[in-house]
């Protein structure tokens, strides 16, 4: 099992939450170009995707992250 301190940690901060919800957005609009058969939406919602990642790595080295509970 894990600590207890390491569960209640986990993606509880902002740049989880950001990074999590924007990927997920790209997720939703990548699946719109895919069931469509329209690639330049599925194209938008990979580079969504790729954007919330981008989005969460910067959040957590700004101190938004788990670490930094800016």
């Amino acid at each position: 099992m894990s600590s207890s301190s390491h569960a209640s940690e986990h993606g509880h901060s902002p740049a989880a939450w950001t990074g999590v919800t924007i990927v997920f957005i790209g997720f939703m609009i990548a699946a719109v170009g895919v069931v469509g058969a329209m690639l330049p939406i599925l194209y938008v919602g990979l580079a969504v995707i790729l954007g919330g990642a981008v989005v969460g790595k910067v959040m957590s080295s700004a101190g938004l992250g788990v670490n930094g509970r800016g």
